[in-house]
């Protein structure tokens, strides 16, 4: 398969063939490492936005989209060849962005198991939901060799020197960490995790009173692994919820040039969470679309 010709040139039809294998191999060839999220048509100003802020790192050729609708597999494709794939069967794209639905929850339950399957092809995988923006490399924080690197999900203030253990759990009995920036090394322990993430996604499914989604889930998976696994909490000045960094200028003022991740998590609805990235000046689509290869998207 040809990934140098034109994108104008480019057969839409063969990427419907196109696996996550192949797709990992081509992105994951200079590092060994794939930084993947997953993306329906609605999400496709975040996933410009969240490009360009990695573009600016020198980190966008690992990036792999994993469309969960064939307009978006076609799409990022059609501009950027290779770093898009669509695992079957694609979610209903109509249901799947609208947050505590089941079309979100199938959309996002299906994190879990393209993780695990990149691990099982033995590369390092970050996740990263799409509302994020990168500040700076996030790479040289994923220091020594734990399993699963993760971020508190908390508002709270904690100490610049917190502890990295995986913090004690709140009142639901579990922990608040965030499924939305994850990295995992391919060993035993990080395949554990998913497995159990996928187990307890199954134990727990959406129905219309609980109207859930993959956290929890991922939450107890640490929780009943943790004994097992090497897990590392990132630092809070580095990957603040939404909670805290758009919420609490002082702490921002405090923690200035050490933000490495934003979350722009704490806030629903498409158009909220646009003007609240413009209002901090990180809404880069606007005037740096040249910065990033999928352009003007």
């Amino acid at each position: 398969m040809a990934f140098n010709q034109d994108p104008s040139l480019c057969s839409l039809s063969k990427w419907k063939d196109y696996t996550l294998a192949q797709a990992v191999a081509f992105v994951g060839k200079n590092g060994g490492t794939v930084i993947v999220c997953a993306v329906s048509k609605p999400y496709l100003p975040f996933l410009s936005n969240w490009v360009i802020s990695i573009s600016r790192q020198k980190h966008q050729d690992k990036v792999l989209v994993i469309a969960e609708d064939y307009a978006t597999l076609y799409e990022v494709n059609r501009r950027w060849p290779g770093h898009a794939v669509l695992v079957p069967p694609a979610p209903d794209s109509q249901t799947a962005h609208k947050f505590g639905s089941q079309g979100f929850f199938n959309f996002t339950s299906r994190r879990p198991q393209h993780l695990l399957q990149i691990l099982e092809l033995g590369f390092n995988a970050l996740y990263n939901d799409v509302d994020m923006v990168w500040m700076a490399d996030p790479f040289p924080y994923f220091k020594g060799n734990h399993d699963v690197y993760f971020t508190d999900d908390m508002a709270a203030v904690k100490p610049p020197n917190h502890s990295h253990d995986l913090p004690a759990p709140g009142k639901k009995g579990r922990t608040y960490i965030c499924s939305c920036m994850i990295f995992l090394r391919p060993t035993p322990g990080a395949k554990l995790v998913m497995k159990k993430w996928i187990e307890e996604l199954q134990v727990q499914p959406w129905s219309t009173k609980t109207k859930t989604n993959d956290q929890p889930a991922f939450n107890w998976a640490l929780n009943k692994t943790a004994g097992q696994v090497d897990l590392y909490l990132l630092p809070q000045t580095g990957f603040p919820s939404g909670g805290l960094y758009f919420k609490n200028q002082t702490w921002v003022d405090e923690t200035k040039g050490k933000h490495v991740i934003i979350h722009n998590n704490y806030i629903t609805g498409f158009d909220k969470k646009i003007k609240r990235f413009r209002d901090f000046g990180l809404w880069l689509v606007d005037d740096h679309a040249h910065e990033s290869p999928l352009g003007g998207l």
